[in-house]
């Protein structure tokens, strides 16, 4: 079969370049296949801002503190092994994502995929699955802020860190996007430097270089030492106890580690996408991995997993980071000051995590409207390429923070693991589209080799990627259907996202009659591809610096 080579499919340029001085109407309606109406949204997210959303929102609390309570039922070694066991599942699913986006950088990505790939009642269903998940973790992460100010004082008013934080959100969203990425930047560096500050901090804290001078090595790890340990046994004994404990450690990690998703959430607005979306793509999964499997590693060497204080730290729910492992083992070593130092990084890196979720939910709804999928007006943007309607109504359910006074913290985290499970079927319809995209031009005789990213071992990293995402969504809440473990408000908070995504699928299929997309007749996006090869043809070219330290930092981030 012939194979068509489409890497320079150029057309004649045209004055109204996407992020380029556009003056169409925002919304206004398009005379092609591609969408209903045209993205208004501007490039200006360079490199080194993509990559640092992508971990921006990411990590969090969970890394730094919430990582103690698998480790108590899991115990170290299967902390570890879960953590890098799921890495691959995550690398497969990026495989995936980066190969399709790289080609097509468009706004709101793989729920416009699903569209045009599989069905259009498949987009609609992952598109209002990811907002709901995006935009439910925004207030998830305001209250949190609150809780970690509680490490230090609880005379704040909820409610004036409430409006605090939503303005701030407010101010970074509405503004021009360069300012959105800018301020990521700098608040994820904080992230960076809290994460390998505290991988340095396990290396010198376990050789000796404490205060109590104790070489504690892998003590933790011994079971001379810490009967148990490394594979603790959690709600049975012996083997099957070991194995639910390495099961809840699984599930742990399959909630926390993310990444590509966020990086792709930025396709629409990025410089360069063809060029700077491979390697943002590349670079933030090897941080991240590093980051979470290392982290992992970490925090089972300063604390023993059986450790009165953070079992203590756990049950009584400590506020900001006096439940962390790290913070634990710094006050058994008598480290009096870097605690605080913690608490306030993770401050930081709680409030970067708010404002990626107001990024991505925002972006999420604007890619519904331009598919007709969300009302019109969500797709208007202001003149500086801002969804201003769609941040609008994001912030707007962020106000749902407010509940916090009258809710409890097993309330709280209920409302969360609501939509757990949104981020395993998120990544599951992301596999399974990117399986239709490749047997599409198998079938249209198109070559890979065509694209700006060929990822490799495909087609098996989709299907190990959905069957991985898919089975993890499923057995997320398994315990509840364990002998005296039964709880209908736990089974319907943990199952709820399940169900409500096959039930959006049928509603569109059934009500708008949509059709199942034939192979041969899928189509890839060809206007908005023209726009990105113009845009690409005339933007300005990366200028080397004329120092070493400039070129350093080019090297690093562009």
């Amino acid at each position: 079969m012939e194979q068509k080579d489409l890497t320079g499919s150029l057309t004649q340029r045209i004055p109204t370049l996407r992020g380029r001085g556009k003056t169409e109407h925002a919304g206004a309606p398009v005379a092609d296949e591609s969408s209903l109406y045209r993205d208004q949204t501007h490039r200006r997210l360079k490199n080194r801002h993509i990559q640092l959303i992508g971990i921006g929102g990411t990590i969090g609390t969970l890394l730094f503190v919430q990582i103690g309570a698998p480790l108590t039922k899991g115990g170290p070694g299967s902390l570890f092994i879960a953590f890098t066991l799921w890495c691959t599942f995550v690398l497969a699913m990026s495989n995936c994502l980066s190969e399709m986006v790289s080609w097509i950088p468009i706004s709101s990505p793989f729920a416009r995929f699903a569209d045009r790939f599989v069905d259009p009642a498949l987009g609609f269903a992952s598109g209002v699955n990811f907002f709901i998940y995006e935009a439910a973790l925004v207030p998830f992460e305001v209250v949190a802020f609150n809780i970690i100010l509680h490490f230090w004082t609880e005379k704040i008013p909820i409610a004036a860190v409430i409006v605090f934080i939503l303005i701030s959100y407010a101010l970074l969203n509405l503004l021009a996007v360069k300012y959105y990425g800018e301020s990521e930047f700098w608040l994820s560096v904080g992230k960076v430097i809290l994460a390998i500050g505290l991988i340095i901090f396990t290396f010198i804290a376990m050789v000796g270089g404490n205060p109590l001078h104790d070489a504690f090595g892998f003590r933790n790890w011994n079971p001379s030492n810490v009967p148990g340990t490394p594979f603790a046994e959690y709600i049975n004994t012996g083997s099957l106890g070991r194995f639910q404990g390495f099961l809840t450690c699984f599930i742990q990690a399959s909630y926390t580690i993310a990444g590509p998703d966020y990086v792709a959430m930025t396709a629409g607005e990025a410089e360069s996408p063809r060029r700077t979306l491979p390697r943002a793509f590349h670079s933030v999964f090897y941080r991240l991995t590093t980051f979470f499997v290392i982290g992992s590693l970490c925090v089972g060497i300063l604390v023993p997993y059986s450790d009165p204080n953070l079992l203590s730290a756990l049950s009584n729910a400590r506020p900001g980071a006096g439940s962390s492992p790290y913070v634990i083992a710094m006050e058994r070593l008598d480290i009096p000051v870097l605690p605080h130092i913690v608490n306030a990084f993770i401050l930081i890196s709680v409030f970067s995590a708010g404002n990626s979720y107001v990024f991505c939910a925002s972006r999420t709804l604007l890619g519904l409207a331009l598919e007709g999928k969300a009302p019109r007006l969500f797709a208007r943007c202001n003149r500086d390429g801002v969804p201003i309607y769609s941040v609008g109504l994001t912030l707007a359910i962020a106000t749902l923070a407010f509940l916090q006074e009258g809710m409890s913290s097993l309330e709280t985290s209920r409302f969360v693991n609501l939509v757990t499970a949104s981020q395993l079927l998120n990544y599951t319809m992301i596999s399974y589209t990117y399986l239709r995209f490749y047997k599409a031009l198998e079938v249209q005789g198109i070559s890979r080799e065509s694209l700006p990213l060929r990822s490799a071992w495909q087609p098996f990293c989709s299907y190990y990627a959905m069957t991985g995402t898919l089975i993890m969504a499923i057995v997320g809440g398994y315990a509840v259907f364990l002998p005296g473990r039964w709880d209908i408000p736990t089974f319907i908070f943990s199952y709820a996202m399940i169900g409500i995504v096959p039930l959006l699928f049928v509603y569109w299929k059934v009500v708008h009659k949509t059709a199942w997309r034939k192979l041969e007749d899928i189509t890839f996006f060809d206007d908005e591809r023209r726009d990105v090869d113009e845009y690409e043809a005339s933007g300005d070219l990366q200028v080397p610096s004329p120092t070493r330290l400039g070129r350093f930092w080019q090297m690093l981030w562009f």
